[in-house]
């Protein structure tokens, strides 16, 4: 696994070119971006919106940069409206897709809350992905580890993290191997990306 708890050897998919720096990278680590018919700019988190799509990396200095210079506009050879609070919006939105996948997970059983329960599947070697609250004590989340080769995601508050389990407030979770795993671990690093937490998303070794 690399930094964001993105495993190394598994297939990146699809690359796109950032408007803003020109360079292409996986699609994951990218957000897509579609003109509506008004020739406002819709963000596509999930990458199916109809349309051309104009990509841009998931960091909130790409995305002023690339509203400042006006690239969205020449990307489309069009007039485009951006609306306001769009970095903020894209975030709303990542957090919000990490927060369904993590709650998908656990109605299909993949996904746990509570100390005691992560710490028995760690012990039973059934975690792929450990989740922590980002606002939770230090101290306490040192007291778990995240299995060899396997994802640490940190840039989730507690709060959100709750709302994947119907609680108010989660500081530990984890999930099974699986595709929704590979999933919440590539949406949970493009949302650490924009809050600028990609740094403490540790990862297993390899």
């Amino acid at each position: 696994m690399t930094r964001g708890g993105r495993k190394k050897d598994r297939d990146a998919g699809p690359e796109r070119r950032c408007i803003v720096s020109g360079d292409s990278g996986p699609a994951s680590g990218l957000i897509r971006f579609v003109l509506g018919p008004d020739g406002v700019l819709a963000p596509d988190i999930a990458g199916k919106l109809p349309g051309r799509g104009i990509w841009v990396t998931a960091t909130p200095a790409a995305l002023e940069q690339a509203v400042r210079k006006r690239l969205f506009t020449r990307a489309a050879r069009a007039p485009v409206t951006v609306p306001d609070g769009l970095v903020a919006t894209i975030e709303a939105q990542l957090a919000r897709r990490v927060i369904d996948l993590i709650s998908l997970a656990r109605r299909g059983g993949a996904a746990v809350a509570g100390y005691e329960k992560v710490r028995d599947r760690l012990l039973r070697d059934e975690v792929a992905v450990l989740v922590q609250a980002a606002d939770g004590s230090p101290r306490g989340r040192t007291k778990l580890r995240p299995p060899e080769g396997g994802a640490h995601i940190t840039c989730l508050t507690g709060q959100e993290l709750g709302m994947a389990f119907g609680r108010e407030h989660v500081i530990n979770a984890a999930l099974s191997a699986g595709g929704l795993a590979s999933r919440v671990v590539d949406e949970a690093a493009r949302l650490a990306s924009m809050r600028g937490r990609i740094g403490e998303m540790d990862a297993g070794k390899d």
